[in-house]
């Protein structure tokens, strides 16, 4: 139907746009306080950024990628996530020139074509920061830190840190090699992803919703056990950052995070109110993204959270604030003469940085009133034959209900 938006779409109204303009003016305060600076990039790229950046045999890749062909016959695709966009805009742009790392943060809607449910939307909107050219395992703190402290300071409780380390080409190949012969021991028992995913990423299946529950899962190989000395020195070293920082955390082996490109450090902030779509943020490092796409090798480190689903989480903790819609001024005119004095006034409220609402419906002034009244506004500023012959204006304090007629000229300084 024409009256409805696309499944996994929402609109945004305007008292819920609020709400958004509050999150995202948290955001903008706190990566000024870290330094990060804002990048928009476009909406979709090249398909191929994504198959190379994300990885195939991932879910969003081989399920979820929003694909069409344009009318000059190029694959494109509305971004599934903003990092590859970021590493690419990146490189196109020399960002790399003037500093060794640089600081980024965006704010946008992402594409993903998913089973629509509470807090998760086939048109998502993320909050990211990336962090480019430094492979000091302090970064990764401070990335960690940041969304830490971000949904924090929103006041949300019952969050949960997760880290892992998922090792670099040095030594995953060591992991996968033993993940994949222990699965295909159980083979018969995962599901038809997991077996697709056995050949063509085995660290996916630790990472199944499905399987997850399943009593071989408990013993299938652990990547502590594969990394080389400079992935275990890597993590050892973000433990203690974290640690020095005084937040909290719990090293769980399975996390794996969704896409291909993350080397050493991943991690995934829970919100456990939210049930089974728990994770409000999550990221790690992506050392080898930047050479895949067409850099030469460069350190980087990031996070994405769901703005959805922090908003969703406010909700469940009652920590959204009450709207506030009043205004302080409402205009009320009788006559034809009296709109265009009470337009003018109107006019001259505004460019004083004064709300100010008038009705435009040519109602009746008793009407006008409940209207005043209705809006909320702390003033009703009256105005007739009468004010516009002697340039005045009635002025009721609609809470008292106390009025007196003032100047059109005193108006603004009266109801400041």
């Amino acid at each position: 139907m024409l009256t409805n938006a696309p499944r996994g779409t929402k609109d945004i109204l305007p008292e819920q746009a609020t709400n958004w303009l509050r999150l995202e003016n948290k955001i903008r305060e706190l990566c000024n306080l870290y330094g990060y600076e804002e990048i928009r990039t476009p909406t979709f790229e090249h398909t191929e950024l994504f198959l190379r950046g994300i990885g195939e045999g991932t879910d969003v890749v081989d399920k979820e990628m929003y694909t069409f062909k344009d009318r000059g016959d190029r694959s494109i695709t509305l971004r599934p996530e903003n990092t590859a966009s970021v590493v690419r805009a990146y490189l196109q742009n020399k960002l790399y020139a003037n500093a060794g790392l640089v600081k980024l943060f965006y704010i946008g809607s992402m594409f993903r074509y998913d089973r629509p449910q509470a807090g998760r939307l086939r048109e998502f909107h993320q909050f990211g920061v990336e962090a480019l050219g430094e492979k000091n395992p302090a970064v990764d703190a401070e990335i960690i830190l940041l969304a830490w402290e971000f949904l924090k300071s929103l006041g949300l409780d019952d969050l949960t840190l997760k880290i892992n380390t998922v090792g670099c080409p040095a030594c995953r190949p060591i992991f996968r090699r033993k993940l994949t012969e222990y699965f295909t021991e159980n083979a018969d028992d995962l599901c038809g992803d997991c077996r697709r995913r056995l050949e063509k990423n085995p660290l996916r299946i630790l990472d199944c919703k499905v399987d997850a529950d399943k009593d071989f899962m408990d013993d299938a190989p652990r990547i502590e056990t594969c990394l080389c000395d400079d992935c275990r020195e890597h993590f050892n070293a973000l433990k203690k950052f974290l640690t020095a920082a005084n937040v909290e955390f719990t090293v769980d082996n399975r996390l794996v995070r969704g896409l291909d490109y993350y080397t050493k450090t991943a991690f995934e902030i829970q919100f456990a109110p939210l049930g089974a779509q728990s994770a409000v943020a999550g990221g790690g490092r992506y050392d080898g993204l930047i050479r895949e796409i067409g850099g030469d090798d460069t350190p980087a480190v990031g996070f994405a959270a769901g703005m959805e689903r922090i908003l969703l989480a406010l909700e469940l903790q009652n920590l959204l604030p009450a709207q506030d819609k009043k205004i302080t001024a409402y205009i009320v005119a009788g006559g034809s003469a009296a709109e265009t004095y009470a337009f003018k006034l109107l006019t001259d409220l505004r460019r004083k940085n004064i709300s100010a609402a008038m009705d435009f419906g040519k109602k009746s002034m008793k009407a006008q009133m409940k209207a005043a009244v209705k809006s909320g506004a702390k003033f009703a500023l009256i105005v007739g034959e009468d004010e516009v012959a002697t340039s005045t204006v009635t002025v009721k304090n609609l809470e008292t209900s106390a009025q007196e007629k003032v100047s059109v000229a005193e108006v603004s300084e009266k109801i400041s």
